[in-house]
């Protein structure tokens, strides 16, 4: 997460003419520092955590600002514009449909609806039959925690109640979402927590060394959870804060271990979903299938929507009018997301993610070593990488450092997004979709120089 803010005192830096990148001004641009502080003014704190780079525009893999400055975008929009800013298609589903005056609809049916879902559950494996779609990540995944907490309830009683979810998880920002994720810090606002709500280890190999399924049985048993209380598990398929895929095996003994003790599976993939991993979806890298998965961010191209996917016994639990939401399947980011969809499948987005994703896997090592041991870990899956910016030998946190690279590489023309994961200490490297090699390439090439500096 967020913990700083980044300089508003422009800095001359060297100039940049490249095919992909532009930078011809001071950083940040004199011009727009008003702008910028007016914004840090009236706006929330927790507004001011990127690099004060003023977005005017952006195409395919590029981000402009409106003072002659063009960036290689690294960042995808926090993995969101899969299909690339801009896209003619996207675009022109969003005019489209505006130019019709269908803007709204509440839950009133639409052809744009019907179109969406229809393209959604076609994309499902068994058992996964029904779509839900709403609008921020944090509501798909509340979502969740509501239709588990309500199926447990209903096969087992008051006392099945247990949500467990994954230490240095990220499920969002509202009150259940936090209460599942797993930093404590981010809900420490709340005072007393449920003590329904339980985190175990998340295996990646890196803070948990111990990937075997044993460690979350017993984990379990240490807590005092009787499995059999449990209405729900939640992972994201890689967590928000690295890039290390859930292990197969460890998954499927997931799968049995809820099949055995009737909790519903769930998979956080608003991250992971639509190719980010070289596949549809993230858990297809594991072997099994959950009862019910969040996703967002890459689903949409960029407009605010998200959705549940799930099996037609969980997702029928409640009647018309009970689930909801005022702005769920708006007409506009329904056009978005069918487009972007369609712009996956047309332009081989997904292969193309595997494929890139390789030379990305290539040259984080590369990246790694120049970093004077700066940087302790790295992952990668698909077209994502993590880079883990700790103390030596250790995995406490080193944020000052990771904080240098992105704002020593956003000064170059590589886009960056804050440091996120534990203490603030982990760059992620994930493009849109759409990226070609030579431009990965110079990305990546930039990224190892700035890592020789720190």
């Amino acid at each position: 997460m967020a913990t700083k803010e980044f300089p508003l005192v422009p800095e001359q830096v060297q100039p940049v003419s490249t095919k992909y990148r532009k930078i011809q001004t001071a950083i940040p641009v004199p011009e727009s520092i008003e702008t910028l502080k007016r914004l840090r003014d009236i706006e929330p704190r927790s507004m001011g955590g990127q690099p004060p780079i003023i977005w005017d525009h952006g195409k395919g893999c590029q981000i402009f600002d409106a003072y002659g400055n063009m960036w290689l975008d690294f960042s995808a929009g926090v993995l969101v514009t899969a299909s690339g800013h801009g896209n003619p298609k996207i675009a022109g589903a969003i005019a489209s449909m505006a130019k019709r005056g269908m803007y709204h609809a509440y839950c009133f049916p639409t052809d744009i609806r019907a179109a969406l879902v229809t393209k959604l559950t076609a994309m499902l494996p068994a058992p996964l039959k029904n779509v839900f779609l709403l609008t921020t990540g944090s509501e798909a995944t509340e979502c969740c925690i509501k239709l588990a907490r309500t199926h447990g309830l209903k096969v087992g009683g008051k006392q099945k109640k247990v949500f467990v979810s994954f230490e240095y998880g990220f499920h969002g920002r509202t009150m259940g979402a936090q209460l599942a994720g797993g930093s404590a810090g981010l809900k420490s606002w709340m005072g007393d927590l449920d003590p329904s709500f339980v985190q175990v280890p998340y295996p990646d190999g890196f803070r948990q060394t111990d990937t075997s399924f044993d460690v979350f049985t017993r984990t379990l048993e240490q807590k005092g959870v009787n499995p059999d209380d449990v209405c729900g598990v939640m992972a994201e398929t890689y967590q928000g804060g690295n890039a290390a895929i859930m292990p197969s095996a460890y998954a499927q003994a997931l799968r049995k271990w809820c099949d055995q003790h009737n909790a519903v599976m769930i998979f956080d993939e608003i991250q992971a979903g639509f190719g980010r991993t070289g596949k549809r979806f993230g858990f297809e890298h594991t072997g099994v299938v959950p009862d019910l998965a969040a996703c967002g961010k890459g689903i949409s191209g960029g407009m605010p929507l998200s959705a549940v996917l799930g099996t037609e016994e969980l997702m029928n639990m409640y009647g018309p009018g009970e689930m909801t939401s005022t702005h769920s399947a708006n007409p506009i980011c329904a056009a978005a997301a069918l487009a972007n969809l369609e712009v996956i499948e047309e332009k081989g987005l997904i292969a193309n993610a595997e494929k890139m994703g390789k030379i990305l896997g290539q040259h984080l090592p590369k990246i790694q070593a120049a970093s004077n041991g700066k940087i302790t870990h790295i992952d990668r899956i698909g077209l994502v990488g993590a880079m883990q910016f700790t103390k030596p030998g250790t995995t406490e946190p080193a944020p000052e450092p990771a904080w240098q690279m992105v704002w020593e590489s956003v000064k170059r023309g590589v886009m960056l997004f804050a440091p996120v994961g534990v203490g603030g200490s982990c760059i992620k490297i994930n493009p849109p979709l759409i990226i070609k090699k030579d431009a990965l390439l110079e990305g990546l090439a930039v990224l190892e120089d700035v890592a020789k500096t720190l």
